[in-house]
This record gives structure tokens, C-alpha cells and sequence, in this order.
């Protein structure tokens, strides 16, 4: 295992984190899916250990995460071992409904949660879990992180950005020198982020870059053929559309692959850690064998690589995002507008018409939220 410095902090983290969502098992808001399916308690101990074993030492997780469970097993089974913590505040379930609340009054109380659960007295990094400019400029939720690292309940804070929009957020954190680090997403997808962890990289913040495996579809694994368990956050987000595309478009950069005689998810964990902005990369880890998967076998790509799957980013790749983008407004707007039918939804939203008659839209009654008009959080995507 190798090990990097987080920005400007005394944190040296292991290149490859643990990625803690799944191991909360298959939480439901309402009738919406915020987990990754069951997940089975002994399974992820084991997973946890082996991660510790394999020599990382950064474990990323949040109290949204399985409604607290994800905390609380790491809380339980890996105490006191040499080992990072960082999680995240602001997503909240109430009354059956998935919002945010990034007041003070809970932030402070959600903290003392976290650490109970974590059976902590410190949180290493503390993260804003996908707060907006709004949230931001009303400077209570900025206020309540730098009390809790004057009280030294934490080390160090910061903001896990949304995943499709994220530019707005970080330069209001770096222009107002919040913070020691950024949470964002960054994969052969979704290079949206690439501009962000080069400025902040130059002002030393610590970059923690999630989703390298865009939900698994950097795995190569599944087919038009793979479905989700209905507890599972991809049973509508993950269309076979989607898939399908991912699998044409991917070629040209699978074929890295036998350049480098390594499997798709070395090559897509390789991508992310071949910038030297990142920090530590986290994959979502739910059993030792993906412990295994996740931390060998890993390359520095070479220059020219990196700029043909740059290129790759800015064309084909970056209409498959697109795609993947339009699938979760859609979920959201139905959350919102609760169209009673697919041609009323089409209708009143004409911008996920294109790919209404996919077979994509598969409208269960939901309660997950992000922007737009419904003045609501990000999906939960972290």
C-alpha cells in the first residue's frame, strides 16, 4: 500500500480507502432504496479487518449511510486500531422523507451521534455531505464546523460534492479558504471533477475521490442482462440503457487493459490515482475479496493514456454522463411532480423525452431528492 498526504492537514492516508455506503446494508427511505441491497454484518467485519491488513488506514462513511448502521459496525468491530475516520452530516431521513438539514443546532447534535456510534472522541475529517451554495452562504453549517474542531470533537473539515454539478460548491470553499478537503466524484465517466482537484490541489486541500468504479459499471461485470435487488439504490439508476451504452462506448478505453495486463478495475482505480491531486481514492468495499480487488495490481498510467481517456471524457464518454445524469433528474422529478404516468411525466419534463421509450423510467413511488425545483438535496451518491 502506498500513502499520500491530505493537503495541508498531518493526515497520511492510504492511497486506496475503504468506501463504507454498502456495509450499512439495505436501508429504505419510504419505498426508495438509499443502500446497496442486504449486506450481511459478518461479511463486512471480515471485509474491514482485511482492509486493514491490506494496509488501509482511511475509512469514509456517513450517518445517512444504512440510517447509522455503517458507523456503528465500524464503530464495533474496528476501534482503536490505527485507522482514519472520516464521515459526513447534513443528509437526513425524517418523517419518511429524504432531506437535509445543515443547521447548527443539528450538526452539533448529529456529530455527537456520529461519534457514539464510531465510539470515537475525535472525527478525523468531517464532511458537509453534498451542501449547497445556499446552504453555504447562510454560514451556519461553516459556523458549526469550525466550533466542533475548536472544541477537538474533530480534526479536520471539509464538503462532499455533488456529483454532477460540483464546480459551484468548491469555489465557494475555496474562495472563502474554508476547509482542508474536498469530497468529489472522479472516474472514467464522470470527469467532471478534473478542474476542481487541480485548483484545490493548488491551495492544498485534500481531494478524496469517490465513485472510481461509477457503481460498478467500470467493473465490466454487468450486462444487459444485470438487475438490482429493489433495496439496491441502482435498481433505477443503473437502466439498461445505461449499461448498454457503457459497454459500446467503454471499448477504446478497455483496451488499455491488455496494454497494461490488468483487469477493468485496476485500470479504472489506476486512472484516478495516476493524478498526484489525489489524496486517497474510495472504492465501495463489502467483502474481502474486494478488498483484494481494489488494492493490487494498481499502475501509474502513462501520460498519453491519461490524455486519450481525457479525450474520451470530453466526447463519448461525456454523452453516456449525460445519459446517467438525465436517469437520476428524472428520479427526482417524479419524487417531486409525482406524474401519475410516463407520457404525463415526458410531457410536463421534456428534457428526459429522449429516453422515455428506453425502457429506462421504471417509476416506483420514491422520496429520493436533489435540485431543481424541488429545492432538495443531492441523491445520496457517496
Amino acid at each position: 500500500m502506498q500513502y499520500r498526504k491530505f493537503g495541508n492537514t498531518d493526515l497520511v492516508v492510504s492511497e486506496v480507502g475503504f468506501g463504507s455506503w454498502a456495509i450499512g446494508g439495505n436501508a429504505m427511505v419510504g419505498e426508495t432504496a438509499i443502500g446497496w441491497g442486504p449486506a450481511d454484518d459478518a461479511t463486512s467485519k471480515k471485509a474491514l479487518y482485511a482492509a486493514l491488513d491490506a494496509g488501509i488506514n482511511f475509512f469514509d462513511t456517513a450517518d445517512i449511510y444504512g440510517l447509522g448502521h455503517s458507523e456503528n459496525l465500524i464503530g464495533r468491530t474496528v476501534t482503536g486500531r490505527n485507522m482514519m475516520i472520516a464521515t459526513k452530516v447534513g443528509n437526513v431521513a425524517r418523517n419518511n422523507e429524504f432531506t437535509v438539514d445543515y443547521s447548527k443546532k443539528y450538526i452539533f447534535s448529529a456529530c455527537d451521534a456520529s461519534l457514539k456510534r464510531l465510539n470515537r472522541e475525535t472525527i478525523d475529517f468531517y464532511q458537509l455531505h453534498s451542501a449547497r451554495v445556499k446552504h453555504l452562504k447562510e454560514e451556519e453549517c461553516i459556523g458549526a464546523m469550525q466550533i466542533l474542531q475548536q472544541q477537538g470533537k474533530i480534526r479536520y473539515w471539509g464538503i462532499s460534492l455533488n456529483t454532477f454539478q460540483p464546480e459551484a460548491e468548491a469555489n465557494f470553499f475555496m474562495e472563502s479558504n474554508w476547509g482542508s478537503g474536498f469530497q468529489l466524484a472522479l472516474n472514467i465517466i464522470n470527469q467532471r471533477g478534473l478542474n476542481i482537484i487541480r485548483e484545490a490541489a493548488a491551495m492544498e486541500y485534500g481531494i478524496i475521490a469517490r465513485m472510481p468504479l461509477q457503481f460498478g459499471l467500470l467493473t465490466g461485470k454487468f450486462s444487459r442482462a444485470s438487475t438490482f435487488d429493489k433495496t439496491d439504490h441502482r435498481h433505477n439508476r443503473l437502466t439498461k440503457e445505461i449499461i448498454n451504452s457503457s459497454e459500446k462506448v467503454l471499448q477504446p478505453v478497455w483496451a488499455l487493459c491488455e496494454k497494461y495486463t490488468i483487469t477493468k478495475t485496476q485500470l479504472a482505480l489506476s486512472y484516478v490515482l495516476s493524478y498526484p491531486e489525489v489524496s486517497v481514492v474510495i472504492p465501495g468495499i463489502r467483502t474481502k475479496e474486494h478488498v483484494a480487488a481494489n488494492t493490487t495490481g494498481l499502475i501509474q498510467l502513462e501520460k498519453e493514456d491519461i490524455v486519450l481517456i481525457e479525450a474520451h471524457g470530453s466526447t463519448i464518454l461525456s454523452e453516456l454522463m449525460n445519459l446517467i445524469e438525465k436517469q437520476a433528474d428524472l428520479l427526482i422529478y417524479i419524487n417531486c411532480c409525482k406524474p401519475k404516468s410516463i407520457l404525463e411525466a415526458v410531457s410536463s419534463f421534456p428534457k428526459i423525452a429522449a429516453i422515455s421509450n428506453t425502457g429506462a423510467p421504471n417509476f416506483p413511488p420514491t422520496s429520493i431528492k436533489r435540485r431543481g425545483n424541488c429545492n432538495s438535496p443531492d441523491l445520496i451518491d457517496d
